[in-house]
């Protein structure tokens, strides 16, 4: 019943930038903040950014002054802009989501309980 769902990527050459999108539908409990991931090949899945409901983000060093994580908590939206790409991002982007209010927030996906099934972006150099 509870599904994500994320859109918005592709192919960019670096320097390129992408706009990834997240929408939530069906059966969730209330959802208390919003993350996005993302895993390489031979790589484990590492946090990118996370936004709470009440607005507070949390970014990857790697995200920090690159990438901008918002939200629309009436539609339960999750968006994730990305600059200045580099060929390191080329990743499985996923999107998550927690009902659980974790105090301070910690990128580890054991946080997360429910998850899509990503959308691939891919920098070339």
């Amino acid at each position: 019943q509870a599904l994500l769902v994320e859109s918005g990527g592709g192919s960019v050459q670096a320097g390129g930038s992408l706009r990834l999108s997240c929408t939530a539908s069906g059966y969730f409990k209330k959802i208390q903040s919003m993350a996005w991931f993302r895993q390489a090949p031979g790589k484990e899945r590492e946090g990118v950014a996370d936004i709470t409901r009440d607005g507070q983000v949390t970014y990857a060093n790697s995200a920090k002054g690159r990438f901008t994580i918002s939200e629309d908590n009436a539609k339960n939206m999750l968006y994730l802009e990305m600059n200045a790409l580099e060929p390191e991002d080329t990743a499985m982007y996923y999107c998550a989501a927690t009902s659980t209010i974790w105090v301070p927030v910690v990128l580890d996906q054991s946080h997360y309980n429910y998850w899509g099934q990503g959308t691939q972006v891919t920098v070339s150099p």
